[in-house]
């Protein structure tokens, strides 16, 4: 690996090195990708074919803020239980800085949670700004005894803030959870949109969506490109942790028929609209947990992506895989270590190429795409 103190940059923001959140600010930006190029070659038989990046800065799209007696920001490195009030985070899109103040200015002394004592109303403010669109969930705690006065708060933040969408969300006083199933929409919708490649996907507030939408724009566009090079009117595609179905209905035209597989209820319900809405016809999702994927008959003619969580593909997911030998597995991993620990197991399939993106500048996390085919 690369030494630790390689081209050394000046970190710009004030709280680095005390928030628990970026770590590679004080190297240059050319470092940190050469970093994370070293850090994927590692696995055995893997080499970058392509690098793709945005902006260093002034990307992300979601933070989780947390609320402390003066304030907002967020918490201190190794020390959890300390808050970094701030003022703007540098590495967030400006529209969610905006938010930041808008919260700050009207939140002056908040009745925010204690950890220690488990006792305040105020957890967490949850702020999303995708391109056109925007939400401000702030987590209450539900046991809290001020828990109606933090909801008229929230009610009269949200006639004043520029969010297009507000909501109160509860958690237990025992729990350090961000989203719940249980919120009240103040103002506004529960559902955002994004756009990716031309096509219009929403998603629910609670839910997952990536934090860097201009790079996930490239990738999107990086894994269509491989996509068509194996499809056709006869081949079969078959979206693994499909989500809110954008991979598979990206990839529709390309395929006979599309099939989005995901265990989360809420998101393949989501998912259905998202189909109907982008009119693609030979699209379904299915509520299902891909380690019974041997459930389903699939076609000889078969094409996979894979989109999994950190925790990375189930075994039974990847034994079957094995079994029916698709014609092309493309991989999208957000862990390199899964991602080392699933390609162990399939070692009757070649690699094709690997593309790293950076969706995640001045810290050490990377999301990668494999492109994998039978030996």
């Amino acid at each position: 690996m690369m030494e630790q103190n390689a081209h050394p940059a000046v970190p710009p923001c004030p709280h680095f090195g005390k928030c628990g959140g970026c770590t590679f600010q004080d190297v240059s930006y050319e470092t940190q990708l050469a970093r994370k190029k070293e850090a994927l070659e590692e696995i055995p038989g893997l080499r970058v074919s392509e690098v793709f990046f945005g902006k260093p800065y002034e990307y992300r799209t979601r933070m989780d803020l947390v609320f402390h007696p003066e304030g907002i920001g967020f918490r201190q490195k190794r020390n959890w239980r300390k808050i970094i009030d701030i003022s703007e985070c540098l590495i967030s899109r400006p529209e969610l800085n905006t938010l930041i103040s808008e919260i700050r200015n009207f939140f002056k002394k908040p009745d925010s949670f204690d950890v220690v004592r488990r006792k305040g109303t105020f957890r967490y403010a949850v702020i999303r700004t995708p391109p056109e669109d925007s939400a401000i969930s702030f987590v209450l705690n539900r046991n809290s005894e001020g828990l109606e006065k933090g909801k008229n708060q929230v009610r009269e933040f949200a006639e004043i803030t520029s969010a297009r969408n507000v909501l109160c969300t509860y958690v237990s006083y025992n729990s350090g959870a961000s989203i719940s199933n249980d919120y009240d929409i103040i103002k506004g919708s529960d559902f955002l949109t994004e756009k990716y490649a031309g096509n219009i996907f929403r998603y629910n507030v609670q839910g997952f969506a990536q934090n860097n939408h201009d790079v996930m724009e490239i990738l999107h566009s990086c894994c269509s490109r491989i996509l068509k090079k194996y499809g056709d009117s006869s081949t079969f595609l078959l979206d693994l942790y499909g989500g809110v179905g954008i991979f598979g209905i990206n990839n529709a035209a390309f395929y006979e028929y599309v099939l989005i597989l995901e265990n989360m209820e809420k998101a393949v319900l989501t998912a259905g609209h998202n189909i109907k809405a982008n009119r693609a016809a030979n699209v379904a999702a299915v509520c299902m947990d891909a380690k019974h994927l041997k459930r389903i008959k699939l076609p000889e003619s078969l094409c996979v992506i894979i989109d999994p969580p950190r925790s990375g593909v189930h075994p039974k997911t990847l034994k079957h895989l094995k079994s029916i030998k698709p014609h092309l597995i493309l991989y999208v991993s957000c862990s390199v270590k899964q991602l080392a620990h699933d390609l162990s197991f399939l070692e009757e399939y070649k690699t094709v190429s690997v593309t790293l993106f950076d969706l995640f500048p001045q810290t050490p996390h990377l999301e990668s795409v494999i492109e994998l085919v039978p030996r």
